[in-house]
């Protein structure tokens, strides 16, 4: 049985079986003094640092009773998802992740996954965005018999799940730090910098100078 590799994923299935045991009355105290909890929307998706939206993903399909096994994409730190049906011996369906930005996902990234495809032989495949695609990525993925999920598209699957499979997504998609993008290179928290030249915000590695890498701060 193929088994995911990611660790935050080790309590999930425990987290759905104890989801549906530990709901507090509305009109409880308890339930009074707790801040409001959060809800799945395009928003929350798009707040969702890139390496959470991947986990996110991976515990989606598991929740369905796919077996997952996971392979480095490329130096983006990014992830190809090996879906393998329950009783299975082989993945099936490649699946990969693109978290939301500033621009839709265009034609470049299906034409990636075409030849992860076709290195790992596999002939469904799957892309996954908290965003939007363009026309000419939809044309894309159409031609090869590709299917494309977008954000709206991603929310309607989940409200599609048991409510206490929903919400014990949702609680594993907003615990401890989901905000933060993750170091692609070091695998940590990255930290909040300013350009001294421009005054430009950004993401920056904690182990600069070692790393180098850098993301665009979304505002």
């Amino acid at each position: 049985m193929l088994s995911s590799k990611l660790k935050p994923l080790s309590g999930f299935l425990a987290l759905l079986r104890l989801s549906a045991g530990h709901l507090v009355r509305s009109d409880s105290p308890a339930a009074r003094a707790k801040p409001r909890a959060p809800e799945w929307s395009l928003e929350l998706l798009k707040q969702l640092e890139w390496r959470r939206f991947e986990e996110l993903c991976v515990a989606y399909f598991e929740a369905l009773g796919f077996g997952t096994r996971l392979e480095r994409s490329g130096a983006d730190g990014g992830v190809d998802i090996h879906l393998c049906a329950a009783g299975a011996e082989r993945a099936s369906v490649l699946v990969q992740c693109k978290a939301w930005n500033a621009y839709r996902i265009g034609a470049k990234p299906v034409r990636e996954l075409q030849r992860a495809m076709r290195a790992a032989k596999l002939e469904e495949g799957m892309l996954i965005t908290s965003g939007r695609f363009t026309q000419e990525a939809v044309a894309c993925a159409a031609a090869e018999h590709l299917q494309l999920v977008d954000g709206a598209a991603l929310l309607a699957r989940f409200a599609a799940l048991a409510p206490e499979r929903s919400a014990a997504l949702l609680e594993f998609a907003t615990q401890g730090d989901f905000l933060t993008p993750t170091c692609p290179s070091c695998s940590i928290k990255m930290t909040s910098r300013k350009s001294t030249r421009e005054g430009r915000k950004f993401w920056g590695c904690r182990n600069y100078p070692r790393c180098k890498q850098t993301f665009p701060a979304s505002n």
